[in-house]
């Protein structure tokens, strides 16, 4: 499979009250990286001189957020132990570029390094472009809301070097539109610079735009989410040296913050957790609500990428786990879940039931079913016989009258992995009046759930176990009221909220840094380092190696600027 085809257009930012504004701002920036020479002599300030243009800038900007659901939630997803892509048949291999990522046994010349990692440093670093051009001009444009739209575009612009930090560390740091070839700044320079600009952006944000205006806009709310991330990810995102690929990378380890008053980074995430939970935010009573196409409603999502049921405006992450015979438009039949996470939502043990696959059939299998029954959210899960999303028909294999099922494992393996291998995510319902393959659902970048997680976990890293407690079980009461997380402190109350956010954030593009943050991600898992299925040989892999833990920068950065450093091991 190929990357889809993300429209440029203003309208793929999904702000219904910037649709009218000219496309042409695109051309200002349309390079791929900040060192090519750019597509249009037109100068900023020829250009931006009404207050459409200057919208249509702006939703520009905000453009650079479809392409994220593509690449750097693949490679988010795909390298951690709640995401495969295994070849079927002629499917899906790709110059093994799939695999690749699972493996994590890339290089800066390999197949997903060269398309998916350098498809995301290009993405990025657009919007970036995009950024740096609008602010150039913003002090002058004629704009009655001039501050917020200044802090709108910061916000934007953090999130993007976000999204470069967590996945390269250092990355150069542009603030200007002039094209010349930059070094990279450390890691820990991104970081405070990231700080730096969403606090500033905060100030002039809004708690939430007037209601004519289509959910979407960086809030106070979204700006703060990020910079709660930050922090609970600080001992990483902080740290050029030094981070553990094998124990816990404590918050409380980093003390240079620049949040008002705090002592370290765990304590500016509470702080900055405490200012969330003044916006009005709440959980929605039903957890599947905020995933739906109608989910712009939902008072839980805080930062999303905006959808329409519109051509090349929708939602289509859904086709990726389908079926080709799921529905109409069928699907691509090609991301699946591994056991770990499948077998996550079960109150036993995982270790316990993880038996042969003679055992998961008859009466311990109707056990299974009853156990997972008690957590709703296990029913984001494809598994068992599979039916039409459409007719409710029994789904048939390609070319075949046998009824379709999704098993948990790949008894031939993820290099011959059959049309039902592999449990599939389908956490964003399909969209009854969506547009061929393009559905409503927002994409949610953080909800008010994972909020009151980073609070917990940031409570437990300073010792304070009752209110971990309290906040973690804010979110597991909704599914689970009469089965909280109690009995436990310390390390143990590390490892529950660890395994609340797994089962709460499956699928939204956070395992991988979860895995990093609680020293897990170099471990072997379901088809890297260990076996696809029982009784088979284990699988190739890169495993136990701290490397791994930043993607290298692609050998097409590194021949386009002599100025770049390459990632150590690379």
């Amino acid at each position: 499979m190929t990357k889809p085809s993300f429209t440029r257009s203003i309208r793929a930012a999904g702000l219904c009250s910037l649709l009218l504004a000219s496309p042409a701002v695109l051309s200002l920036q349309g390079c791929t990286d900040l060192d090519e020479t750019p597509l249009s002599a037109v100068t900023p300030e020829q250009f931006f001189r009404t207050q459409e243009e200057v919208l249509g800038g702006l939703a520009a900007v905000y453009s650079s957020l479809r392409p994220t659901l593509w690449g750097y939630y693949n490679l988010s997803e795909i390298s951690s132990d709640e995401m495969i892509v295994p070849t079927r048949g002629g499917d899906w291999y790709d110059n093994r570029r799939w695999l690749e990522i699972h493996y994590q046994d890339w290089s800066p010349s390999s197949p997903s390094v060269l398309e998916d990692v350098n498809g995301t440093w290009n993405d990025m670093f657009t919007g970036i472009a995009r950024a740096n051009v609008l602010l150039q001009v913003l002090p002058t444009a004629p704009l009655a809301n001039r501050n917020e739209v200044v802090a709108e575009v910061r916000a934007l612009r953090a999130f993007y070097y976000y999204i470069l930090m967590d996945l390269f560390g250092g990355v150069p740091i542009v603030e200007d539109t002039e094209i010349m070839p930059r070094p990279r700044n450390t890691r820990a320079e991104v970081f405070q610079f990231i700080e730096r600009e969403l606090l500033a952006a905060q100030a002039d944000l809004p708690t939430q735009w007037s209601p004519d205006i289509v959910v979407g806009r960086m809030t106070k709310g979204a700006a703060d989410a990020i910079l709660a991330s930050l922090y609970i990810n600080a001992a990483v995102f902080g740290r050029d040296q030094g981070v553990s690929p094998n124990s816990y990378n404590s918050c409380q380890q980093v003390t240079q913050v620049q949040f008002p008053g705090a002592a370290n980074a765990c304590d500016a995430a509470i702080r900055v957790t405490d200012r969330i939970l003044t916006y009005g935010y709440t959980l929605s009573a039903d957890y599947h609500a905020n995933f739906r196409h109608d989910n712009h409603t939902s008072r839980e999502n805080i930062f999303v990428v905006k959808n329409l049921n519109q051509a090349d405006l929708g939602f289509e992450m859904i086709y990726r786990s389908l079926h080709y015979n799921s529905g109409a438009g069928g699907g691509w039949n090609g991301f699946s879940t591994l056991a770990e996470t499948y077998y996550a939502f079960d109150t036993l043990r995982v270790d316990t039931i993880r038996l042969t696959r003679r055992s998961l059939t008859g009466p311990f299998q109707d056990e299974l079913r009853i156990l997972r029954s008690r957590d709703t959210r296990h029913n984001i899960f494809l598994h068992g016989v599979h039916f039409n999303l459409d007719t409710g028909d029994t789904v048939r294999f390609r070319n075949s009258t046998t009824p379709l099922t999704f098993s948990p494992h790949f008894p031939n393996g993820e290099t011959a992995a059959g049309e039902g291998d592999g449990v599939r995510i389908l956490k964003w319902p399909p969209d009854p009046a969506r547009a061929g393959s393009h559905h409503s659902n927002d994409f949610a970048y953080f909800r008010l759930a994972e909020i009151y997680l980073i609070r917990a976990e940031a409570y437990n890293a300073l010792g304070q176990d009752g209110p971990a407690l309290a906040a973690a079980n804010m979110v597991r009461q909704r599914v689970l009221p009469a089965k909280p997380i109690v009995g436990v402190s310390g390390e143990a109350l590390r490892n529950a909220i660890l395994r609340e956010r797994h089962m709460e954030l499956a699928g939204e593009a956070k395992r991988r840094q979860d895995l990093i943050r609680f020293g897990r991600f170099t471990q072997p898992w379901t088809a890297k380092c260990a076996p696809p299925s029982p009784g088979l040989p284990a699988s190739p892999g890169l495993c136990n190696d701290a490397r791994t833990i930043l993607f290298p920068i692609s050998q097409t950065q590194m021949d386009a600027n002599p100025l770049l450093v390459q990632n150590p091991g690379y």
